[in-house]
């Protein structure tokens, strides 16, 4: 006891039956960098300062809604449709759409940072370390243990891949806990392979460090997260142009005889409320007119629709990883798996197509994302972009691993300051031992045994010298079998000869 026995009574004495345990981290817990349309909670700022939220809702309360996307017209000829979109770039931010693909493939819990608002231009220092914001401003979080930035395809291609390096340098560097999400910049176009293909190109871009901690994907997918009927006309910014192509719809039809004057004339009437209207529900009146008597309003509708639900794929993934992580454990590679509110990949990609996208002599695998029949949109890969190691080819096992790691890391903080002896070596030895117990039960870890699952070394003459002591160093080794997914699965079929 800690008080001298010198006054007569009776004492009591409580012991500690249990050990102490290794609480397991979380796994899946994504960090989104990007622009939204504000960042403030009540009269307080959020710009920089990474933010939990645990639903849309709460996303859409703190940060705001959806970026008004504004689209280019141009009239061309040689088109079938008459008229070409391109998107006014400066309009044009991935987040809000990328966190409702989030939530559409099983995503829960994620933190937010803000780095700017909509009408800014988009700025590769904004989204990794300028004044402290993006990427860097995730250094003073522990709990994320996923990276994505979406709006990174939207810069220029050098600042893409030095921004998704900076990701890369972010999680194995920096911080160590958590993994990076890339996207193949310009991921929507096909393969070349020559000097410009977008494959190569993404992969001498984002470098040769850290690349165990990532894994992109390719290539981006046709969503329907944005529905056509929440967009309308005014969501052309040079409405002469709009005019005048919807003009030459009518005057076409005009003369081909599918309408008359009379009904050429009033539809003009129509079209040219365009150039003035401002008022909400005039708008929403006439949109509900233009589609009735011009053919070519619906079809803007439609590709304007088109054009803003090919997304980039990694907030897809990082639902897909949430899902996985909860639904079966982080040892579950997030592949073989359909991806929520997508139609289609953007490009098709077969057995052949896919042969150098997983296994590239420099290693930086790719992994598809492939349409199958009856099957739906799957994740077909599941490799980190360091796929000629051996210790981390898989993102399972580079996961698993850092599950373990800063669990067992969290564990051990308790034993700071402690005695450096045996009895703090077994009670190390004990907590840790417990945990991955647990963890091989639950399917974690390999072999028909704890003792082929894992192994712990401590103490003096195993892991520590006696200089060690002297010096406050404690030392512990942990070797575990993690579980590897079956990527390739050959079955022989042979004949016999007939028994009976």
């Amino acid at each position: 006891m800690s008080t001298s026995l010198a006054t007569p009574g009776v004492y009591i004495e409580e012991k500690s039956s249990f050990g102490s345990t290794v609480v397991p981290v979380q796994t899946a817990l994504p960090a989104f960098v990007g622009y939204t349309a504000k960042a403030a909670r009540g009269s307080k700022s959020l710009i920089n300062k990474p933010t939990k939220v645990t639903s849309f809702g709460q996303f859409v309360e703190l940060f705001g809604g959806a970026p008004d996307t504004k689209f280019i017209i141009e009239a061309n000829e040689a088109s079938a449709q008459g008229f070409q979109l391109s998107f006014l770039d400066a309009s044009r931010y991935m987040l809000f759409n990328s966190i409702r693909l989030f939530y559409a493939n099983g995503g829960a819990d994620c933190y937010i940072v803000s780095v700017g608002l909509y009408g800014e231009e988009i700025n590769g220092d904004q989204l990794t370390s300028k004044n402290n914001g993006g990427i860097a401003a995730l250094e003073k979080s522990l709990e994320p243990t996923l990276l994505v930035v979406p709006d990174a395809v939207l810069l220029s291609a050098d600042d893409c891949f030095a921004v998704q390096a900076q990701m890369l340098s972010h999680c194995g560097y920096k911080m160590k806990n958590r993994f990076a999400i890339l996207d193949v910049y310009d991921g929507d176009k096909e393969r070349t392979f020559d000097e410009d293909d977008i494959v190569d190109k993404f992969r001498e871009g984002v470098g040769s460090n850290f690349l165990m901690w990532g894994a992109a994907y390719y290539p981006y997918i046709q969503t329907n997260i944005v529905k056509s009927a929440d967009l309308d006309f005014t969501r052309i910014d040079n409405k002469e142009v709009l005019i005048e192509v919807l003009n030459t719809e009518v005057d076409k039809n005009l003369a081909n005889g599918v309408i008359t004057e009379a009904r050429a004339e009033g539809i003009k009437k129509e079209i040219a409320k365009i150039a003035d209207i401002t008022d909400a529900d005039a708008i929403k009146s006439l949109q509900s007119t233009l589609k009735v008597v011009s053919p070519a309003i619906n079809a803007i509708i439609e590709d304007m629709g088109s054009m803003i639900n090919l997304m980039p794929p990694s907030a897809a993934l990082a639902g897909a990883y949430t899902m996985c992580d909860n639904s079966v454990s982080v040892a579950k590679s997030p592949a073989n798996i359909s991806l929520g509110a997508v139609v289609s990949p953007s490009v098709d990609i077969n057995n052949d197509n896919q042969e150098e996208l997983n296994l590239p002599l420099n290693g930086k695998a790719i992994n598809a994302i492939r349409g199958f029949a009856g099957k739906g949109v799957l994740v077909w890969g599941a490799r980190t972009l360091d796929g000629n190691s051996q210790d981390y080819r898989y993102i399972s096992v580079r996961r698993t691993m850092t599950f373990l790691e800063q669990s067992i890391k969290f564990a051990a903080e308790a034993f700071v300051f402690a005695p450096n002896n045996s009895t703090t070596w077994s009670t190390l030895r004990a907590t840790v031992a417990n945990f991955l117990s647990n963890q091989w039960q639950s399917g974690l870890l390999a072999g028909n045994s704890p003792d082929d699952a894992y192994e712990i070394q401590i103490g003096l003459g195993s892991t520590m010298t006696a200089n060690d002591i002297l010096d406050g160093v404690l030392k512990m080794t942990v070797k575990v079998a993690i579980t590897r997914p079956a990527e390739f699965i050959v079955i022989t079929f042979e004949q016999q000869q007939q028994k009976s």
